[in-house]
């Protein structure tokens, strides 16, 4: 169960990276996630929460402009697949890392292809993008709501 939580979350962080984040690091502020005594303890300090609560919330706004760069480029796609590992080992136990970090990271990529994907389709079946990446905010962001409550 913990692994598909794993590939599920870096699933998020392919839709809206920061999402993702900010569920890994709410799940370790909360005791969910046992990072204590890891490289991966600083996500359940509050200022973690904090910081990638807000850069979450920026994520879906600028997702918003016209100016804001393809999923798909080399570097917002590596970046969705580093946040997707990191959140995928954040959910596995210290001893089983490596299958949370392949777990994420096999979801970031599902996550950012697929969802790019269904949102051309739903933006091109409304007319517009905007309400296709709404659709898309709320998917990642109820989703990772679920996800870190099916950790408990």
């Amino acid at each position: 169960m913990i692994y598909v939580c794993g590939l599920l979350l870096g699933a998020i962080t392919g839709l809206r990276a920061m999402t993702g984040a900010a569920a890994a690091s709410w799940a370790a502020y909360l005791g969910i996630a046992k990072v204590s005594g890891t490289w991966l303890a600083f996500l359940g300090s509050s200022w973690a929460v904090a910081i990638f609560s807000i850069l979450a919330i920026v994520e879906l706004v600028t997702d918003q402009l016209p100016s804001t760069p393809s999923r798909k480029v080399p570097v917002q796609f590596g970046t969705r697949i580093a946040i997707g590992i990191i959140a995928g080992i954040a959910v596995a136990s210290p001893a089983n890392w490596l299958l949370g970090a392949i777990a994420g990271g096999i979801g970031a990529v599902i996550g950012t292809l697929g969802g790019a994907h269904l949102r051309g389709r739903l933006a091109a079946s409304f007319g517009k993008d905007a309400p296709a990446a709404f659709i898309e905010d709320a998917v990642a962001i109820i989703g990772a709501i679920l996800i870190v409550l099916a950790l408990k």
